[in-house]
């Protein structure tokens, strides 16, 4: 079974440092969906597609028709950059709870 990829050249590697950017940008994903795309088989018209994911503790495998591969798979990069930017917001803000800790434990000591 061949597999297409998941990565989205658009995707920026680095990410912003910025929580409020992190949030905007997040706001501005268009549409979401988890799993990926599979070439199920190749036929004389051309690769057959499915949409594989994981629901309710099953696999779940849907056909997708060729004319939506692309629109199936810019949701799954949609979703991937959603992950990358809620790890990238979640570090941020743990970083700065632990810079605030650490500037009111000096405050009280001195």
């Amino acid at each position: 079974m061949l597999y297409l990829s998941t990565m989205n050249p658009s995707i920026p590697p680095s990410l912003p440092a910025d929580p409020k950017s992190i949030l905007k940008q997040i706001a501005a994903i268009p549409c979401m969906e988890r799993g990926k795309i599979s070439v199920t088989r190749q036929t004389p018209l051309g690769p057959l597609y499915n949409h594989q994911t994981w629901e309710n503790g099953k696999n779940v495998a849907r056909y997708v028709p060729r004319d939506q591969v692309a629109l199936v798979q810019e949701a799954i990069d949609g979703y991937q950059r959603f992950k990358q930017l809620t790890e990238a917001y979640a570090q941020q803000i743990i970083h700065q709870t632990r810079a605030d800790r650490a500037a009111n434990v000096k405050k009280n000591c001195a």
